[in-house]
């Protein structure tokens, strides 16, 4: 696989910061605020957020939200294609080069770890040979952690998934390719397909779909920490852990003052240090 970096040519290796983290620990709103802060473009690393449609089930960053930031690998794959492990790595490397030849710092933040080791770890793309490596890990004790994914998707149906979801119904529709393997999706199939059940029926279908929504992200948090341990006890990747507990345990979107005492601060602390050491 080809670089096509004209800084490679330098033997200087180009410094990427990396963001992990299970869903719902405000991995999004860090890489937008450090982009702010050092001069950075964000490189999603979601596989489901690289399709284009469902913005409120994949949880699509905003417009708003970006606060101008440029974002890279979000929404512009059709939502029935395949995206996979290889398309995701050769669109990161053209995007880094984009990036740094703006003058900026790539920050790759997302959830899909598999894919983010891929990138790391293939032989044949020999990541680490010309990038340095900054791991920030965005994480949240469990308790809080679940309480916030329960009401994060209550948020996501007021914000109209469930219209948003009928909207991209079909009898015939593939759950195993595209943005339909988004949760959210299959939980609501049933619910979409009783059309002519009565009303009590529809809403305990209803009822059911986003109860299992909740479940099924509950059992993805598990997946992705497991597998961020993996990558630091067997990979040894030297992973700064970001505790963001004290944000969300009082509930709502997040304790403004915890996230900038706990996450930001030394969160610019570290990629301070990463970045000034040459």
């Amino acid at each position: 696989m080809k670089m096509g970096l004209k800084n490679l040519a330098s033997n200087k290796k180009i410094k990427v910061i990396f963001i992990m983290g299970a869903t719902a620990t405000g991995k999004t709103k860090l890489s937008i605020d450090l982009a702010r802060y050092f001069g950075g473009e964000i490189i999603n690393s979601d596989k489901i957020q690289v399709y284009r449609g469902l913005d409120i089930v994949t949880n699509k960053v905003t417009e708003e939200e970006r606060h101008g930031v440029p974002h890279h690998l979000l929404g512009f794959v059709d939502p029935d294609e395949d995206f996979t492990v290889n398309d995701f790595c050769h669109h990161v490397l053209k995007a880094i080069d984009r990036i740094i030849q703006n003058g900026r710092i790539p920050i790759i933040a997302g959830g899909s770890n598999t894919y983010v080791e891929t990138l790391v770890e293939n032989t044949k793309i020999n990541f680490l040979t010309h990038f340095d490596c900054c791991f920030l890990w965005m994480d949240v004790q469990l308790p809080v952690l679940y309480k916030r994914v329960r009401q994060r998707v209550d948020e996501m149906v007021e914000a109209g998934m469930v219209d948003e979801v009928g909207e991209m119904f079909v009898t015939e529709a593939d759950y195993e390719r595209g943005v339909r393997r988004a949760i959210g999706a299959p939980e609501l199939d049933k619910y979409f397909r009783a059309k002519e059940e009565n009303a009590e029926t529809k809403k305990q279908l209803l009822e059911e779909g986003i109860e299992e929504m909740k479940v099924n992200t509950l059992k993805l948090v598990i997946r992705q920490i497991e597998k961020i341990e993996r990558l630091r006890d067997y990979r040894r990747w030297p992973l700064h852990r970001l505790d963001a507990t004290p944000v969300f345990e009082n509930g709502g979107k997040g304790d403004l003052n915890a996230w900038n005492n706990m996450v930001m601060k030394p969160s610019r602390e570290v990629v301070t240090a990463f970045l000034n050491n040459c």
